[in-house]
């Protein structure tokens, strides 16, 4: 686990102050055994809850933004208006549970990555992540 040290160190090298709000986003974030997703909303409310104490969603949102600059968290796009951030940066693919919105790890073993034939003209590829939506088939629930 990692201790106030190391999430003092981890807010400089993003270019933020230590505070005690960002230190809580911190711990929040980084000071647990199994990575997780989070929308910026729910961090903020989480955060809120465990502080006893409104924290700022713009301290919320300055901070997961700062982070995922630095490549502690990954940013992943469901819509145009809405995001969620991961705490495990490699590159793996995801499930989005349309009916709970909730956005789920898949195993290597379940996706094949694509390969991708022909590349845009001036542009490496740096990763491909697949996202695959998934909703409760009405169909078969008879």
């Amino acid at each position: 686990m990692l201790k106030n040290a190391e999430f003092t160190n981890k807010l400089r090298s993003s270019g933020l102050r230590p505070t005690k709000q960002r230190l809580k986003i911190c711990e929040v974030l980084f000071n647990r055994d199994h990575t997780f997703h989070f929308t910026i909303n729910d961090l903020a409310k989480n955060i809120s809850r465990e502080l006893n104490e409104k924290i700022s969603l713009a301290t919320v949102y300055n901070t997961v933004h700062a982070f995922k600059k630095k490549g502690y968290l990954k940013e992943i796009s469901i819509n145009s208006d809405k995001s969620y951030f991961d705490t495990n940066t490699t590159n793996h693919h995801h499930f989005f549970d349309e009916d709970t919105n909730e956005l789920i790890d898949c195993d290597d073993k379940i996706i094949e990555t694509p390969k991708i034939k022909k590349n845009i003209l001036g542009k490496k590829i740096n990763s491909v992540e697949v996202l695959v939506k998934v909703a409760t088939d009405n169909q078969n629930q008879k």
